[in-house]
């Protein structure tokens, strides 16, 4: 079965850092592009970091120069350091990534994971 699973969210005091993870398993010939989403009460879920698969990467402005998303092939991993972290950045985080599998490509998502900034 394929799958994503999210680890390392929480909570932390404004101005400090968190790091999640994200690592596909199943019968995965290869993964596209990669990306954190994240979703607050009330508010639809927004784009926050992707990389595709040759390493270029984009961010949700808001985020630029206090997140950094990269990824390891090698363990079909995608990772997103979350620093200076702000209580407007609360939400719950989730994983995407376009799988190839042997049912062809089809986009996949985490079960999320909660990051709460709060004093």
């Amino acid at each position: 079965q394929v799958q994503l699973v999210e680890s390392g969210g929480g909570l932390v005091q404004p101005g400090g850092s968190l790091r999640l993870s994200c690592a596909a398993s199943g019968s995965i010939f290869n993964i596209n592009a990669m990306g954190w989403y994240r979703q607050a009460p009330g508010k639809q879920r927004e784009l926050v970091a992707g990389i595709t698969s040759s390493g270029i990467t984009n961010y949700l402005d808001s985020v630029k120069g206090r997140f950094t998303i990269s990824r390891d092939n090698a363990k079909n991993t995608v990772y997103l350091q979350m620093n200076r972290l702000k209580p407007e950045d609360t939400a719950v985080y989730y994983c995407n990534a376009e799988l190839h599998t042997y049912r062809g490509y089809a986009s996949y998502w985490g079960q999320g994971t909660q990051v709460t900034v709060s004093s």
